[in-house]
């Protein structure tokens, strides 16, 4: 069994290989239960959650079952943790043989959820961000800012990023990694001017109050929400949501899970059809993305685990075909 640490899930991977991978795995198909989500509660601070995230290959897509994989990621998410400077999210993902269940590989869990997490939302945009869109602005900036910042360039033509954050040291800091990576990074002091001049606005924090107002957005633009992974917590007030033509990494995740689409379902803001489509609707053309110019879109994503296992699959084969050369 191969151990596939974060650098050497750098080392393989680029951005057009992710994209694609994950193209081919929503519209392909594999399958995927319902993850395992449960809340540990501590003493004092903050509960944990444990999530759990299976998946496997459709075998009856398959012509040679031997390529078959199975595959289970075990994520925490402590939202304490950064009190004593540690990821927030915490996992290893476990990849398996298809047919005889063999471990192939224990591969870094927050590196491989940080790379499928920034290429869905890059998937995503290929179909629903203008093809012209230039500037972006970065709500949050833990561990997956920057993952974010350079998946959304390699699909479109991003020459501006602005980073906002509660505590603007964070905000600093990422704005100097990707400076140094080469990309015009920067810090928004003033987060809804930033947000109003934005082609994209990605958002990937915990928070459990709306950031990002409808009102603010200016026609044509492109809403990424990442975070607010739970039905308490929320990136977008009820405007924003009524305002956009709206799409989901996969609706039954989605409708549980998702609180920017739970919330304002609940409060009867929008209906279920509302919610246009899915990764799996926009890969095999079921649905139109983006339709205008002008339309506003929104995609929210809460973490699926065929993107997963399409990651640690993608993974796999490289750092063997590596080995192997």
């Amino acid at each position: 069994m191969k151990h596939i640490s974060a650098d050497e899930v750098d080392a393989v991977l680029n951005w057009k290989d992710m994209v694609d991978a994950l193209d081919r795995a929503f519209r392909e198909g594999m399958i995927q239960p319902v993850r395992h989500h449960h809340t540990v509660e501590r003493p004092h601070g903050a509960a944990s959650t444990l999530l759990l995230m299976p998946a496997w290959s459709d075998f009856s897509g398959l012509e040679d079952a031997s390529k078959g994989y199975m595959g289970v990621k075990i994520v925490t998410v402590s939202p304490d943790n950064g009190a004593i400077g540690k990821p927030a999210v915490m996992g290893v993902y476990l990849l398996l043989d298809g047919t005889t269940g063999e471990p192939k590989a224990l591969i870094d869990g927050q590196r491989l959820t940080n790379w499928r997490t920034a290429g869905a939302s890059a998937l995503a945009a290929r179909y629903l961000a203008r093809e012209d869109a230039e500037k972006l602005v970065i709500i949050g900036a833990g561990s997956l800012s920057t993952f974010i910042a350079r998946a959304h360039s390699a699909v479109r033509p991003i020459r501006d990023i602005a980073i906002w954050n509660r505590n603007p040291e964070g905000a600093e800091k990422i704005a100097r990694q990707l400076t140094a990576q080469g990309l015009n990074a920067r810090v928004a002091a003033d987060r809804d001017a930033a947000i109003a001049e934005a082609d994209i606005v990605s958002a990937a924090t915990l928070s459990t109050i709306p950031l990002i107002h409808g009102k603010l957005l200016k026609p044509g633009a492109h809403v990424d929400l990442i975070g607010a992974f739970a039905p308490t917590m929320r990136e977008t007030d009820d405007e924003c949501i009524r305002r956009a033509r709206v799409f989901v990494d996969t609706r039954e995740g989605a409708l549980k899970e998702g609180g920017d689409i739970v919330q304002p379902l609940k409060a009867g803001v929008i209906r279920e059809s509302h919610v246009l489509g899915d990764l799996f609707d926009l890969t095999r053309g079921k649905v139109k993305g983006r339709g205008s110019a002008e339309e506003i879109t929104l995609f929210k994503s809460v973490g699926a685990a065929l993107e997963d296992l399409a990651a640690g699959i993608l993974v796999y084969e490289k750092a063997s075909a590596k080995g192997a050369g």
